[in-house]
């Protein structure tokens, strides 16, 4: 066991046997049938405030209205944010850094975080563009997007 700061707590390093079913909505559904079946990214826009959501949602965040309106989403965006990991969740050091990113892709005012490919020196600003996992891989899953590659 390994000693906390208090030494009346005590963290230790064990498995929970814990399984959950995430279910992805009626927005996320949307978006992940899109992914798998056509390769294409869907989200939603509010009739509202004209707020475009990727992944789609089904309501607005600002203004609570039903988002119905469906519209495709292009797949190369803008680098808004970014980080770097050089250890993996059990704090065991990676071979090689991942970067995960945030990109606000042109034609939604929302982010989408995934995976940096292929960019030695992440920058904000940069352009990337979404790289999609072959069609008879893909299983309806945030990971069909294999990640974000320079554009």
């Amino acid at each position: 066991m390994k000693p906390t700061t208090n030494d009346t707590l005590r963290t230790w390093r064990d498995n929970i046997p814990v399984t959950a079913l995430y279910t992805a909505g009626l927005g996320g559904t949307i978006f992940l049938q899109a992914l798998k079946e056509r390769g294409q990214l869907v989200g939603t826009r509010c009739p509202t405030c004209q707020r475009t959501y990727l992944p789609a949602q089904q309501f607005c965040e600002r203004c609570f209205a039903e988002l119905t309106e469906q519209v495709r989403v292009k797949s190369k965006g803008e680098v808004v944010s970014f980080t770097q990991a050089h250890y993996d969740r059990d704090d065991n050091r990676l071979p090689a850094p991942i970067t995960v990113a945030a990109v606000r892709l042109d034609g939604a005012d929302t982010v989408l975080i995934h995976y940096l490919l292929r960019t030695p020196k992440p920058r904000i600003g940069a352009r990337v563009r979404v790289l999609l996992k072959p069609k008879a891989k893909r299983t309806g899953s945030i990971l069909d997007i294999a990640g974000f590659v320079p554009a």
